[in-house]
């Protein structure tokens, strides 16, 4: 009986990832996540009351994670799919994903500000601390093996965050941006959508007027 390493034909096997997302999310440069629903609190959180209305945790997370897999450089359209929702209800849910994606994103800007003030605090740490044992290397070995302890936790640190830590956070920057700036549209049943060039440059243009909008509001505040 012939012997098969399976476990190494596994590790062989390659996935199509590229395929998958410009089959199902990306048309001429447009990331469309589509989402069929059949009742209103499928996508809005039913413990809500009316006025404070928040997401659905299951459609927020199926709307994330597609948004992630897609490039970073695709705007991002959601087509909400079904006849069951009034005019009213739209208006709600296009409201509430703005709010609810835009507080996210504010939520990623604070985790942003305090990684860039411990990097900033660390940076200064290290070279203090680097200053320190070059005007200590006359001293002992020992005294000066407790100064190594702050440096080398210090530019660990500051390696950590510029290259794993830092990396991660401006992924979510950018994705919580990109949703943040996502385009809803409503339709009462599927098709694949098609863009053309002036849709594209429209749909930019109202991107770009949001993000000046969104920083004028910052230097205001």
């Amino acid at each position: 009986m012939t012997r098969h390493n399976i476990a190494r034909l596994f590790e062989r096997r390659r996935g199509h990832l590229d395929y998958r997302i410009k089959r199902d999310y990306v048309r001429n440069g447009i990331a469309v996540i589509p989402c069929r629903v059949s009742d209103y609190n499928d996508v809005i959180n039913p413990y809500s009351v009316k006025g404070c209305e928040t997401l659905n945790t299951d459609f927020f997370d199926y709307l994330t994670t597609a948004a992630e897999v897609t490039p970073t450089e695709c705007p991002l359209v959601l087509n909400i799919i079904g006849d069951c929702l009034t005019q009213e209800e739209k208006q709600t849910i296009d409201e509430v994903i703005r709010d609810d994606l835009a507080y996210d994103l504010g939520m990623v800007e604070k985790a942003e500000q305090r990684h860039r003030r411990i990097f900033i605090f660390m940076w200064i740490g290290l070279i203090l601390s680097g200053a320190l044992l070059w005007f200590t290397k006359s001293l002992a070995d020992e005294p000066r093996e407790l100064l190594f302890i702050p440096f080398w936790f210090m530019g660990e640190t500051l390696c950590d965050y510029i290259f794993l830590t830092g990396a991660d956070l401006r992924h979510q920057r950018r994705l919580a941006g990109r949703l943040a700036s996502i385009k809803v549209i409503f339709s009462d049943s599927y098709e694949a959508p098609n863009y053309t060039e002036s849709d594209i440059d429209q749909l930019y243009h109202e991107i770009e007027k949001e993000v000046n909008e969104s920083l004028q509001e910052g230097w205001e505040s």
